[in-house]
């Protein structure tokens, strides 16, 4: 891939409804259990290998259209993060690892996969901007119900949301580990705030 694709109208609008309501109400949201370059922002984490992901899809019914739809056959392990901005949220430049936790050697994910659930209209700011070795390679503007790709190798950044407003995304991370990295990570857990259950 080019370092990055984008599909508009990929699902039916009730879909899109229905999961902000389920991940809205979910008991794990809450303030992001991710790192200090995820600024005001909530959601929770499900880190899973491919083999589980029936688990996933009976504990969070309602990331199977995603699941069935983002996930690449050629990755084993996925780490998939609802994420919130409001106004003043923002997400400094870095490179997904959030596998790293579990395995200190693991490389960046090969694909990171992004649906734009909810944004707000007329939402200044909180473009999603992707580098490469400082190089700007492009900035995409959410639109609600597009499905981005891109290169896990990439820096990337979302700039502050200057607007009142949720912009709620689905993230995953979809990496390719070999045996010996797969047996240091989870089959299957949630982290969150709230609670961290396997």
């Amino acid at each position: 891939m080019k370092y990055c694709q984008k599909q508009d109208n990929v699902f039916p609008s009730d879909y899109l409804k229905h999961l902000w309501g389920e991940i809205h109400a979910c008991p794990y949201f809450a303030i992001n259990n991710l790192n200090r370059d995820f600024v005001g922002t909530k959601g929770f984490s499900v880190v899973f290998q491919k083999s589980h992901i029936p688990q996933v899809e009976t504990q969070f019914p309602y990331f199977k259209p995603y699941l069935d739809l983002a996930l690449r056959p050629d990755c084993n392990a996925f780490y998939l993060n609802p994420l919130l901005l409001k106004e003043g949220s923002r997400v400094d430049p870095h490179i997904d690892r959030s596998l790293r936790s579990y395995c200190k050697t693991v490389e960046p994910p090969t694909v990171v996969s992004v649906l734009y659930v909810r944004v707000p209209p007329d939402m200044e700011g909180g473009e999603l901007v992707l580098k490469s070795h400082k190089r700007l390679l492009g900035q995409i503007k959410p639109q609600m119900n597009s499905l981005v790709y891109f290169q896990g190798d990439l820096t990337h950044s979302v700039n502050a949301v200057k607007t009142p407003g949720n912009r709620l995304s689905l993230v995953c991370e979809q990496y390719s580990l070999s045996e010996a990295e797969l047996l240091e990570i989870p089959e299957f857990i949630v982290e969150s705030r709230v609670a961290r259950r396997n």
